[in-house]
Formats: structure tokens, C-alpha cells, sequence
């Protein structure tokens, strides 16, 4: 009976052990929290993509990073002169304009419709999701996460995604702030870095073919 006893105290501590590992480790960690904003773009929940990524903040800092390094979009064969003059002008409407590309996509998971809702400037349809997807190229795929570096309630957690048309991988940075139970998606940390690098991939590319 004793043995009994305990063996269904052991079994206890680990079913109420395994229950907080889950919640306080697995659920609240910031790989889960990507996980979750994944499926909410599958199942296009704009609520919970936007719980565990902060849209307003994330197409701010992208607005900004892209203003700070457009002399280098030339190398990605966009209009640099146009771009230039819509990031002096309108960086707040192409933040919002970024914003709603965003819960565009999530809604339809139609790149085009996403894009469609691109800020017009001069005739011309300015889509900011167009223009980071110009850095990450064509056809991308996941392979994984290349790391996570938690510290002092945030995260940088790097996405390692394939560049085919340069036969390479990038690493995209995300940082995450701590919401006590979840982790939230801040900003794109490394864009400026990002668009640099493809235009010299992307320069280095014509240069062979000629």
C-alpha cells in the first residue's frame, strides 16, 4: 500500500511538474509565440497574429531602416529617386500604409491584394512589404532558428531563411519583448543590414553575367 502511495505521489509531481514546464517554459517561450503568429497568418486571425506581433511598431522601425539605407534599394533594382522622396515626405502614411498590408495579407494570403494596399505616391504604388520582400528575394524558404539571445526581458531571435537566387542563406533578426506570459514581435532588427547585404549580393550577380 505505501508503495502504492507513493508511487502515485511520484506520479503527481511529475504530471504537476511536466503542467508547469509547459506553461512556464514551453508556452512562454519566445519560439512559441512564433509559432503561434505562424498559425495565426495560416488561419488568417488578424486578433492573434497581431497578440504576439506588434504591426504598428514593426512597420515604423522597417519604414525607417529602409529610409536610412535607400541610396543602397538602387542595387535592388527599385527606383531610388522616388523612394527617397516618398520615405522624406511620407514616412507616417507609409508606415500606416505598411500596416495595413500586413492585415491585408493575414485576411486574404493574397501577396497581391497585400500590395495592393500600398501607399500611392506620384502615380506610382509604394508597397514597403514589396520592397523588404525585394531584399529577401524570390521563392524564400524557413530552414529554422539559427538562434535565440534572451536577455534583460527581450529577445533577438534569428530566422535562418534561403536566398535560392543566390544560392545562400540570410538571417533574419526579430526583437521580441517579454509580455509576462508571451513573447511579442518589436521590430525586424537587422533590415538596414539585410538591404545592404542583397544589393552586393545582387551587384556581384550582374557582374558575373556580363
Amino acid at each position: 500500500m505505501k508503495k502504492a502511495l507513493l508511487l502515485g505521489l511520484l506520479i503527481s509531481i511529475v504530471a504537476v511538474g511536466g503542467y508547469w514546464y509547459y506553461r512556464t517554459v514551453v508556452t512562454a517561450s519566445p519560439q512559441y509565440s512564433l509559432a503561434q503568429a505562424a498559425n495565426a497568418v495560416r488561419i488568417h486571425d488578424v486578433a492573434t497574429f497581431e497578440r504576439y506581433v506588434d504591426i504598428d511598431r514593426v512597420a515604423r522601425n522597417l519604414v525607417d531602416q529602409v529610409a536610412d539605407e535607400s541610396s543602397a534599394l538602387e542595387g535592388l533594382n527599385v527606383n531610388r529617386d522616388i523612394i527617397q522622396s516618398a520615405l522624406q515626405l511620407l514616412k507616417p502614411q507609409l508606415a500606416k500604409s505598411a500596416q495595413q498590408e500586413v492585415r491585408q495579407y493575414i485576411e486574404s494570403g493574397s501577396a497581391q491584394k497585400a500590395a495592393a494596399a500600398g501607399q500611392q505616391i506620384g502615380g506610382m504604388n509604394i508597397s514597403v512589404l514589396g520592397l523588404a520582400g525585394r531584399v529577401i528575394g524570390p521563392n524564400p524558404a524557413f530552414k529554422g532558428i539559427k538562434y535565440v539571445n534572451q536577455q534583460d526581458g527581450q529577445t533577438l531571435v534569428g530566422l535562418e531563411i534561403t536566398q535560392p537566387q543566390y544560392d545562400t542563406t540570410l538571417v533574419l533578426e526579430l526583437r521580441m519583448l517579454d509580455q509576462g506570459n508571451y513573447w511579442r514581435v518589436t521590430e525586424i532588427a537587422n533590415m538596414g543590414t539585410l538591404i545592404k547585404h542583397t544589393a552586393r549580393l545582387e551587384n556581384q550577380r550582374l557582374l558575373k553575367s556580363q
